[in-house]
């Protein structure tokens, strides 16, 4: 049986191991001071009774196996690819924004995947100043920590809200479409089909924007 917990994407990888990571100029590294060597290492989330976490930024994958690792983590960095083509004020617009990351695993299918969520400050009509969504991207993981912009999930639909990030399988829950992103937050709640040809938004104050996942229920 496959265990595995993904941490907040609120973790930052800093502070969090301070006195594991080896600070440079030019940020940490994935070297580990022990009091015999340093040592190299890397590991992807989906391992038995596995902790899994992103680092500050989602360019790193931090886990610990409860078997083998109980007290040094291990981190994995992750390679970017089939990035998506932006346009010069596109891409401004995303650098202003607030960005969040989320590893959401799929229990169904076995896979990973990494959703960066950019957020920007809109004033109300009420002349208050509310945080929505921009845009966002998916990208899926595999074990060598290649990380793969996609707009396809397949028949998956991915939850992120204030509480864990997950995923479901469409066809397990009639009048539920797939490849669907579902947003749910203290000022909005939305929707947005990755391919980009539908979504909707509904902006008001949610006293308690969590998602819950579905749960088995042994009787």
């Amino acid at each position: 049986m496959k265990t595995v917990l993904l941490l907040s994407s609120s973790w930052d990888l800093y502070s969090a191991f301070a006195d594991p990571l080896r600070v440079t100029p030019n940020g940490p590294t994935s070297e580990f001071k022990t009091p015999v060597s340093s040592t190299h290492v890397s590991c992807f989330p989906r391992k038995v009774r596995c902790f899994a976490y992103l680092g500050s930024g989602g360019h790193l994958i931090g886990s610990w196996d409860l078997h083998t690792q109980k007290h040094t983590p291990m981190l994995q960095k992750l390679l970017f690819q089939n990035l998506p083509g932006l346009k010069k004020t596109k891409r401004e617009i995303l650098d202003s924004c607030f960005t969040s990351e989320h590893l959401v695993e799929s229990q169904s299918t076995g896979e990973t995947f990494l959703v960066k969520l950019y957020k920007k400050t809109e004033i109300n009509y009420a002349g208050v100043a509310k945080m929505e969504t921009e845009a966002f991207t998916v990208f899926k993981l595999d074990e060598e920590g290649n990380t793969v912009y996609t707009k396809d999930i397949g028949d998956l639909c991915i939850f992120l809200s204030n509480s864990e990030p997950f995923s479901v399988s469409a066809s397990s829950f009639p009048g539920m479409e797939s490849n669907y992103v579902y947003i749910f937050d203290f000022n909005e709640r939305a929707y947005f089909h990755l391919p980009g040809s539908r979504s909707g938004r509904h902006f008001s104050t949610f006293s308690a924007p969590y998602h819950i996942p579905p749960q088995i229920i042994n009787k």
